[in-house]
């Protein structure tokens, strides 16, 4: 591959999570004024969102085990496609029912996008430090979609309209459909496993397990593990623990178990799960501090959480180049300390605590995240058998995604009842805590592999 198409290539994956974390911020900011307009309860808008985010989360391991049979480009063009035609379908939601469903619909297209975008790296970079930079900039881009994503919905929604939340994609994905088309070649080694039979008892049984579960997870969060909250989630437990039986005994698994024989692999994915438990636990509570407790205005608690979004812009390349030059799990210590230090620092945050200090808290912990999410892609990716990098990447975004929904659903039931001040320094107390404990393991491997003569995190 030459350098014109590798550049376009790497630009097409950045385009492509790009969109994905754009539509994930966007449409918060717009929740109000859809419910305004469609009559739409709090309920609905709740799932507007909830229900984008369960399909993403019980769809990855299919999208990955898809990437490694059919080619991360073409499930990186279908992805698109479906995402595009949904987002036009949202912009021309005519009641709240309708709009759920398409969200719903619009997840599947972002399953299929961000493992194959991760998978696209892998094409593009063989020199794993060459692949570790590449996976900096990924994250770099969903960091930037993650701070302009609040302002830009705002502008669209003030000014155009919220059905332009979802209009604004279709431009984004047609210019990524376009580089994918034309800079990425289809690798031969794909076209071989087309001809494989796919697994889909495995298939459904991890897509019945992770929505079942999610969903438990999701209720929980608004309602309280009522009865059939718990039944939802021991069931989707129960089929996950069946998929895992199956999967140790199928002759063409989509999620071979002896991925996780690696510890490296499996200690990347559970790195993966505490960040997104952790940050975005906090992130939830930090949001209702500033409007609830302080009474910021929306608009206002949006740009006041710019600092933390912002900082992934800034750590997330540099992420990748300490991957690349120290190693994945040196990396990872360093950014989950400096999350955990950032996190335990709100604990002292009051009515009184002057805003700069807030301000810089949550940089840090936006930083320690950002900082060490890179390193642990790059460490599942480089620990997956040859031919599974696709099913590495699903593994690990689907143990982020999964860790997003535990930690809105667990650190907001402390702000829940009670006093709300005490219940914030509970929450941020805990997901420093949740990445404290995370950098145990962690450290235990870096203090082995010191004085070793290569670094063990090397493929």
């Amino acid at each position: 591959m030459n350098g014109y198409r590798r550049r376009g290539a790497l630009f097409a994956a950045l385009l492509g999570f790009f969109i994905v974390m754009l539509d994930t911020t966007v449409v918060n900011v717009a929740l109000a004024r859809i419910g305004g307009d469609l009559g739409a309860p709090v309920t609905s808008l709740q799932w507007v969102v909830d229900a984008y985010a369960l399909t993403f989360a019980a769809l990855q391991l299919s999208a990955g085990a898809a990437c490694d049979r059919m080619g991360a480009r073409s499930v990186h063009l279908l992805g698109l496609v479906v995402f595009g035609l949904l987002s036009a379908a949202c912009a021309l939601a005519p009641a709240g029912g309708a709009l759920i469903a398409f969200r719903a619909l619009q997840g599947v297209g972002a399953a299929a996008i961000v493992p194959a975008s991760l998978a696209m790296l892998s094409l593009i970079h063989d020199r794993p430090a060459d692949r570790a930079r590449a996976i900096g900039l990924w994250g770099g881009a969903g960091g930037i979609a993650a701070a302009v994503g609040p302002v830009a919905g705002g502008l669209l929604v003030t000014f155009t309209g919220w059905r332009f939340v979802f209009w604004v994609n279709l431009p984004l994905v047609a210019a990524a459909l376009w580089l994918t088309a034309r800079c990425l070649p289809e690798p031969m080694t794909s076209l071989a496993r087309r001809r494989e039979g796919g697994d889909l008892l495995g298939q459904v049984l991890s897509v019945a397990g992770l929505a079942a579960t999610t969903y438990g997870i999701i209720a929980a969060g608004e309602h309280g593990w009522s009865p059939p909250v718990v039944a939802s989630t021991l069931a989707g437990l129960s089929l996950l623990a069946a998929f895992v039986l199956v999967e140790r005994t199928a002759s063409r698994p989509m999620l071979p178990t002896a991925v996780f024989s690696r510890p490296r692999f499996a200690l990347a994915a559970a790195v993966g799960f505490a960040l997104n438990t952790g940050f975005f636990g906090q992130l939830f509570v930090l949001a209702l501090f500033l409007q609830r407790y302080l009474g910021y205005e929306p608009w206002l608690a949006g740009l006041a959480l710019a600092p933390q979004a912002c900082s992934a812009v800034v750590a997330s390349p540099m992420g990748g180049r300490m991957t690349a030059r120290i190693g994945a799990f040196p990396t990872m210590l360093t950014g989950l300390l400096t999350g955990a230090a950032g996190f335990a620092g709100l604990a002292v945050a009051t009515a009184s605590t002057p805003y700069p200090l807030v301000a810089a808290l949550t940089f840090l912990g936006g930083f320690g995240t950002a900082l060490t999410m890179p390193a642990a892609t790059s460490a599942a990716v480089a620990s997956a058998p040859a031919g599974y990098t696709g099913v590495a990447g699903s593994v690990i975004n689907a143990a982020r995604q999964t860790g997003s929904v535990v930690g809105v659903a667990v650190l907001g039931s402390l702000i829940a009842s009670g006093d709300f001040l005490t219940g914030f320094h509970r929450a941020v107390v805990g997901a420093s805590a949740v990445f404290a404990v995370a950098a145990i393991p962690v450290a235990v491997v870096v203090l082995r592999a010191a004085g070793r003569p290569e670094r063990e995190d090397a493929p």
